[in-house]
């Protein structure tokens, strides 16, 4: 990321200290691949370019990470926590979806959540999370949620966007553990993006956002 998002920042303060870095390093990643769709007008390009991501991934289980800040972070904070680099590279599988030319259905869109179920269960064994926490919940409708607001096409961004609600209503309904609240707030922002507009810029940072941040902090709701 360019700059700083303050969102970001307060959720990672709610990771423990032995956590945060391992969870700043998984973002990183999916910032990284996001970055990549987001800058490949080709779609052969964007597949060669995800295609080194996801074998330098599962190479992470076997030898030292390369001169690459992204992957040596996770080799350093995440693999030792049990996090294998051949999970992570299942985000790449669901990103793919996306560099397809057809409009996407239900069924591609849920396929590309896992992005999101993945990221958010690697971040989940980071964090301690209990069983009760609806960490699948939040991972799909968060992946879900930021694909409405980037997609070009509305009837996609409209049907994600449904999708995702249905997600995160599931997983803001009860009570996160207390280890586990970074990823609730993260499932509480999704949530609050959802109820701007599309095409209506998000005020990242805004005291209403930060207050129910705060609260989710203090009560797991």
């Amino acid at each position: 990321m360019d700059k700083i998002d303050p969102e970001r920042a307060l959720v990672l303060s709610y990771a423990s200290a032995r956590a945060r870095l391992g969870t700043a390093a998984l973002l990183a990643l999916d910032d990284q691949l996001g970055q990549i769709l987001r800058t490949t007008r080709e779609p052969m390009v964007g597949q060669m370019r995800l295609t080194w991501w996801h074998e330098a991934l599962i190479n992470l289980d076997t030898a030292p990470p390369p001169a690459e800040p992204v992957l040596r972070a996770l080799a350093a904070e995440v693999l030792p926590r049990g996090v294998s680099g051949t999970l992570l590279a299942g985000m790449i599988d669901a990103w793919q979806l996306l560099l397809d030319s057809d409009t996407p259905d239900d069924a591609t869109l849920e396929g590309y959540a896992l992005r999101g179920v993945i990221l958010f269960g690697a971040i989940g064994t980071l964090l301690g999370a209990q069983p009760g926490d609806p960490v699948a919940p939040a991972g799909r409708g968060w992946a879900l949620a930021d694909l409405a607001r980037h997609v070009g096409d509305d009837a996609v961004a409209s049907r994600a966007a449904a999708l995702a609600e249905l997600a995160l209503a599931a997983a803001t309904k009860g009570r996160w553990s207390a280890k586990a609240r970074a990823l609730g707030a993260m499932a509480h922002l999704a949530r609050m993006d959802l109820a701007v507009p599309l095409g209506q810029p998000i005020r990242r940072g805004a005291p209403n956002r930060v207050g129910r941040l705060l609260w989710h902090r203090m009560t797991g709701r």
